[in-house]
């Protein structure tokens, strides 16, 4: 463990020992700060507690640090102050009480003892003296740094009252775990468990920011089991639920999909820290429960699940309050995508398919090569390495037709108004078929995608279809 003249090394910290010294307030470094400077990890969310004072301190404060802009919060009793690197809160000692239909609570003022006591987990509530007679001493009421020591993610008080008051705190449970690889301790998990319903108090979009935050942890796989094990991804993500489970037909079983969404994940998760990408990853087979069928001859079949999956995006993006921009259009794209290279890893790789497939993908094409690579979760040592060096070969066939024939993001050379007016004709179906049949041309390596070559087949095509071009 650092010392904790390392944990304070951190040069705000003079400037709230002089303010604190000054105004003559008691003053505390607590929560995640302390947690993750002992354990060794980056932070830069510093919370500070003033017995008394909280909102002057950070005037003060904000004063010595050559005068900072300090946000204040007079009915949350907060003050802040924000720069390139670091945020710290400033807030006086409280205690809180709930009501039972809202994660609110009514704050009075209170000591330092009634502070760590509202704190969520042990871990989270270790405090260190930042004024001049508490100067580096740590005070750990609850054994904390066993619980960190021990990887344990525990309450300081009753699980029951603590994750009944704010509800939220079952998530913050289970992203810890899944971000420190800790485990929750069986009564808190119990507790979880039995008070998952609470969460239906919590606004979808915290709840989304837990998630995401999930989503981001190293192993992911370790949130979204604890999430399923407790009940509460029942509750907030039903359609994922649907992945889990085996159904046998005449002997034959499918995959368990819940599974192997997880392990796709987790590979993913090894490659990238790409939010939407691992969002995509999740999604992929979504549609997998929708899609299902049994066929006497071929056993268990998914056909079109990649196309559902993309339409079922934007209506569960919009359930779990996640953004309804470009964002969602990324993993909606990745979706209905994700089984195209793995076909042309399979069969041998055309330059129409590849074209096809850049076109389509655009920018995007690496990430989709990522995801697919990630999709691979069989057992099977052999048909992996066969797997992984079809997907070399199709990513060195990507290369050399991109150099060659520049498709990605691709525009037609020939535009709709084109077409209308070097035949003389308005908006018709006509002029969408010459336009495909340009695109089909480019695409099957008929002519090359340039202006010139394109002008050609459309008079061409449009004389096939008994038009005359305007002189």
């Amino acid at each position: 463990m650092p010392s904790m003249k390392e944990v304070l090394s951190h040069h705000v910290f003079g400037a709230v020992s002089a303010a604190a010294d000054e105004l003559g307030v008691d003053a505390y470094v607590v929560g995640g700060y302390v947690r993750d400077a002992i354990l060794g990890r980056p932070c830069v969310d510093i919370d500070i507690v003033a017995i008394g004072k909280g909102i002057e301190l950070a005037e003060a404060v904000a004063a010595k640090m050559g005068g900072l802009k300090v946000n204040v919060y007079k009915n949350f009793g907060t003050a802040q102050i924000v720069n390139d690197e670091y945020t710290i809160e400033f807030v006086g000692a409280r205690k809180e009480s709930y009501r039972n239909d809202s994660r609110k609570p009514v704050v009075e003022d209170g000591t330092l003892d009634d502070d760590q006591k509202r704190r969520d987990f042990t871990i989270n509530a270790l405090a260190i003296g930042l004024d001049k007679k508490n100067y580096g001493k740590l005070l750990d009421p609850f054994n904390g740094l066993k619980d960190m020591d021990e990887g344990i993610i525990r309450t300081p008080l009753d699980p029951d009252i603590t994750y009944s008051d704010d509800p939220l705190r079952m998530m913050r449970a289970i992203r810890f775990a899944s971000q420190l690889g800790f485990r929750i301790e069986e009564k808190s998990f119990e507790s979880i468990c039995r008070n998952k319903e609470r969460i239906e108090i919590i606004s979808k979009e915290r709840i989304a920011d837990e998630l995401n935050k999930i989503i981001l942890s190293d192993i992911p796989s370790i949130g979204f089991c604890l999430l399923f094990d407790s009940g509460l991804l029942h509750l907030i993500f039903p359609e994922m639920v649907a992945l889990q489970g085996v159904d046998t037909v005449n002997g034959q079983s499918h995959k368990d999909n819940f599974y192997h969404t997880l392990q796709v994940l987790d590979n993913l998760s090894l490659k990238t820290r790409d939010l939407w990408l691992r969002w995509s990853a999740i999604l992929h087979d979504i549609a997998k429960p929708a899609t299902k069928r049994f066929d006497n001859k071929v056993g268990w079949t998914f056909h079109g699940h990649e196309d559902k999956g993309a339409r079922m995006v934007p209506k569960i993006f919009a359930d779990l309050k996640l953004p309804q921009n470009d964002k969602m259009k990324y993993v909606q794209k990745m979706v209905l995508l994700h089984l195209r290279p793995i076909v042309l890893a399979q069969e041998t790789v055309t330059d129409s398919a590849v074209r096809r497939l850049l076109m389509e993908a655009g920018d995007d094409i690496d990430d989709l090569m990522l995801l697919c690579e990630s999709d691979i979760t069989t057992k099977d040592t052999r048909k992996m390495q066969k797997f992984l060096k079809n997907f070399q070969l199709v990513r060195q066939k990507l290369k050399e037709v991109e150099e060659k024939d520049h498709v990605r993001n691709w525009q037609p050379p020939i535009s709709g108004e084109d077409i209308m007016k070097c035949f003389g004709i308005s908006p018709s179906l006509q002029v969408g078929l010459i336009k495909d049949a340009i695109k089909e041309a480019v695409l099957e390596g008929a002519i090359p995608s340039t202006h010139e070559a394109a002008y050609q087949f459309m008079i061409d095509k449009g004389k096939e279809m008994g038009l005359t071009p305007v002189k």
